[in-house]
């Protein structure tokens, strides 16, 4: 009895432990910044600008969002930079002639601030700002595109402005959801330690906007089941797509043409559906 109230005091120990952990390190854990400097080619444009709180932010245009039939505003991953996306973003450009405006986040590629929940929605309204105001595009001729955390970033400005259509790459259906996938316990009280209140499978339920995934059915980071489930539950779904062999960064090379023919797809049916 002794030795099985001792497994029991132990176990109480490493649950609080992990508590105060995950409360403590959440935004650390959800924003991982690289710490490498990388520079874009040619093929991209930097514009600069702020958010509402002030907060220096950039973002990569690759193309003419005035001459292109549309622009994509594209959110990438935790562990990525904005130029590292830019290569995927020319190829888009060259493939279908949308340009691409390629966010970064505060705390990612030299830029000052640490990110969380709330200044990722901040972000994400300034860079939207930008492509209305600044470049003049007409809201009907926008797309969002994100992957992986970027997929909840732009589900969630979504949410505030509706696309043309919504692009999702390796999405995860909600943060309490990849808690339970890192420490299942800690899901049980996740509303009351979260900061970080993601949760894309509810959003595009709600969402009156094409929602298009894709997704990798080897993907170790976040798992097939949940690009599956954010897809099942868009209340105006698009195409799925499953990629066989394919892991969490590496859909589009796996895939090949079928990434990009669905993805041509995706944005020729937006641009249809505003005609």
């Amino acid at each position: 009895m002794r030795r099985v109230l001792y497994a029991l005091v132990v176990l109480g120990v490493l649950f609080v432990v992990a508590l105060i952990a995950m409360w403590r390190l959440q935004e650390r854990i959800v924003w991982q910044p690289p710490r490498l400097a990388a520079y874009p080619s040619g093929e991209a444009r930097r514009i600069d600008y702020r958010a509402d709180d002030g907060q220096p932010l950039f973002a990569f245009v690759v193309g003419e969002p005035a001459r292109a039939p549309g622009v994509i505003i594209a959110f990438h991953g935790n562990a990525d930079l904005a130029v590292w996306t830019v290569p995927w973003a020319a190829e888009v450009q060259r493939r279908t002639g949308w340009a691409v405006i390629v966010a970064e986040y505060r705390g990612y590629g030299g830029l000052p601030g640490s990110p969380d929940y709330l200044s990722s929605q901040r972000d994400a309204r300034a860079t939207y700002r930008v492509a209305r105001e600044q470049l003049g595009v007409d809201a009907r001729r926008i797309a969002l595109y994100g992957h992986s955390l970027g997929s909840a970033v732009a589900a969630e400005l979504a949410s505030e402005h509706a696309p043309s259509v919504l692009i999702l790459e390796a999405p995860f259906t909600s943060a309490r959801d990849m808690a339970r996938r890192m420490l299942a316990p800690v899901a049980a009280v996740w509303s009351v330690v979260a900061r970080v209140h993601f949760d894309t499978r509810s959003t595009v339920a709600a969402l009156d906007v094409p929602t298009w995934v894709v997704h990798g059915e080897r993907d170790g980071v976040i798992p097939v089941r949940m690009g599956r489930a954010v897809h099942a539950a868009a209340r105006v779904p698009g195409e799925l797509l499953l990629v066989r062999g394919a892991g969490h960064n590496d859909v589009r090379d796996v895939a090949g043409d079928a990434y990009w023919g669905w993805l041509r797809r995706a944005l020729e049916r937006a641009t249809a559906a505003r005609s």
